[in-house]
């Protein structure tokens, strides 16, 4: 089969949120469309043994929220269709950042009763800059929440998205009856509590002014639907697949991921319209999709997604080419060859081995510390993506270890951590001690929990007083006398750049005015 065919059947996506507005739900019910699995269960109830959902890791299960992105794979409708779930708290956005860069579109989901909230405001604001299709999911309609075109005024300023409703609701709460599909002219009833695979009742109804439509909803429902829904028509403007495409306009859908509902005409419209795999920019050149020669970006890296193995494992994003298992490819960063024996592809944690991957796939690869988020792998071109940095962390805490005969378990449980990206490691120069450096505070907690029960290590957090950490570029000269004067603010993060910790802006500020030939940076993709 040709990779202009593979390349075809791809639909490569992330999931987008603020916490609690659905995602990991609505993740599971599309899963379910594709026959992944079989039983969706709730985040936070005891199903979670059986069901194969996208929070994994021990904690989520614990917490009922996500701290890592989960890949998962599926066929439908002869299509395959790759999911990036991302964390929506904003303590693990950069992880959301990084994995921004690995897909082609995205949904956005939106609690309908909160409205806009601004870690989604955060994420939208990536996306538009990349100018990343985004299709809008207006979720939990079974609950009382705001009016239609509130919501849709709201994604346009809050946003600053060109929004067009594909989907129109009849109702909403006790209300709710269903929803009407602008798109396909069909009106869906709603039957709250329904089977997993019964995903309510389609009746086509062409023209709205039909007397059918009293019969289904009822008089008043029907009134009110003719209104609202010929109002959309007239103030929206029409959808336009490749305004869609160049990131101009969002279609909107209305339904209630928990209750299945809604859920099947966003994907039947998304596999419609989504975009497959994109070309990719680097330093050297685009790289399209279609090239026949492999090139992908490490995006992501999990230690232990087996604690019984303690396995490693780099999620990479292919680019162009076919990728083919037992095949040398360039480590570009490192300038050696590799081949991997066992790639993989994911269903949540569940993995199978795989003979060959196509541009838009996402592939495990086992790794025993070759690789670091960034990293290139080609056939022996030499290619950097662009996209893909550290933040420079806004929380710190010196890391102490809590137990002298486990130090060696808690330096490579650091080490391992810390390459997966979830935060940054500084070792001052003065004293060589280890400072963690977060988006968020929640990460502090979260490597603790992982240092003790994925490496028998115990760490202790000790209060350090930080503004920021910048990375610093210049001329050697000047990075010795910025680096004599200032002893006790550098460090060096994990890769051994070069690092200058402010206490506070003041020292920020003055440090650039003494230091004039310096560049100080607040991502390390300077």
């Amino acid at each position: 089969m040709s990779i202009q065919t593979e390349i075809n059947k791809r639909r490569t996506f992330g999931i987008i949120s603020h916490p609690d507005a659905g995602k990991t739900t609505l993740t599971e019910k599309l899963l379910l469309f594709g026959g992944a699995i079989q039983v969706a269960g709730a985040v936070k109830s005891n199903k979670i043994k059986r069901s194969a959902t996208s929070d994994f890791m021990e904690i989520e299960k614990q917490r009922g929220i996500s701290v890592a992105t989960s890949v998962m794979g599926f066929e439908y409708k002869g299509l395959k269709i790759n999911i990036l779930d991302t964390p929506g708290h904003q303590d693990f956005a950069e992880d959301t950042f990084r994995t921004l860069t690995a897909v082609d579109s995205v949904i956005v989901v939106i609690d309908v009763a909160k409205g806009v909230e601004t870690q989604t405001e955060k994420l939208v604001k990536v996306c538009r800059m990349r100018k990343t299709p985004i299709i809008v999911f207006i979720n939990k309609l079974d609950r009382e929440g705001k009016d239609g075109f509130d919501l849709l005024d709201e994604l346009e300023e809050k946003l600053g998205l060109t929004v067009r409703p594909l989907s129109w609701p009849v109702g909403m709460g006790q209300r709710f009856k269903g929803v009407y599909n602008l798109y396909e002219k069909k009106l869906v009833l709603f039957r709250p509590h329904a089977k997993q695979d019964d995903t309510g009742e389609a009746i086509e109804i062409t023209d709205l002014d039909s007397p059918d439509l009293e019969q289904h909803i009822g008089e008043n429902a029907a009134e009110e639907l003719r209104e609202e829904a010929t109002m959309a028509d007239e103030v929206y403007p029409e959808f336009d697949k490749e305004a869609y495409l160049n990131g101009e306009l969002s279609p909107v859908f209305f339904g209630s991921a928990i209750n299945n509902f809604g859920v099947k005409e966003l994907l039947d419209c998304f596999i419609e319209i989504a975009p497959t795999p994109l070309p990719r920019e680097t330093e050297e050149r685009i790289i399209n999709p279609l090239e026949d020669k492999f090139a992908g970006f490490v995006f992501k890296i999990h230690a232990n997604m087996d604690p019984k193995h303690r396995d490693r494992i780099a999620f990479m994003r292919i680019c162009s080419g076919k990728f083919e298992r037992n095949t040398n490819y360039l480590h570009v960063r490192q300038n050696r060859k590799m081949k991997f024996a066992n790639p993989t592809t994911f269903m949540a944690s569940k993995k199978e081995v795989i003979e060959a991957a196509y541009p838009g796939d996402v592939v495990g690869l086992y790794d025993s510390g070759n690789f670091k988020i960034g990293d290139s792998l080609t056939e022996g071109e030499v290619l950097h993506f662009k996209g893909i940095p550290s933040f420079s962390p806004e929380q710190f805490r010196f890391v102490n270890n809590a137990n002298p005969m486990k130090a060696k378990q808690l330096a490579k449980g650091l080490t391992q951590l810390m390459d997966e990206g979830v935060a940054q490691l500084f070792i001052k120069e003065i004293n060589g001690r280890k400072i963690i450096g977060t988006v968020g505070a929640l990460q502090f907690e979260v490597i603790q929990y992982r240092l003790k029960h994925e490496y028998g290590a115990s760490c202790q957090y000790e209060p350090v007083n930080l503004h920021k950490a910048c990375w610093v570029s210049g001329e050697e000269a000047a990075l010795r006398e910025l680096t004599s004067r200032r002893k006790r603010d550098m460090a060096k993060d994990k890769d051994g750049n070069l690092v200058f910790l402010a206490e506070s802006a003041w020292t920020l500020q003055m440090a650039q005015e003494n230091h004039p030939e310096v560049r100080f940076h607040t991502t390390s993709e300077y």
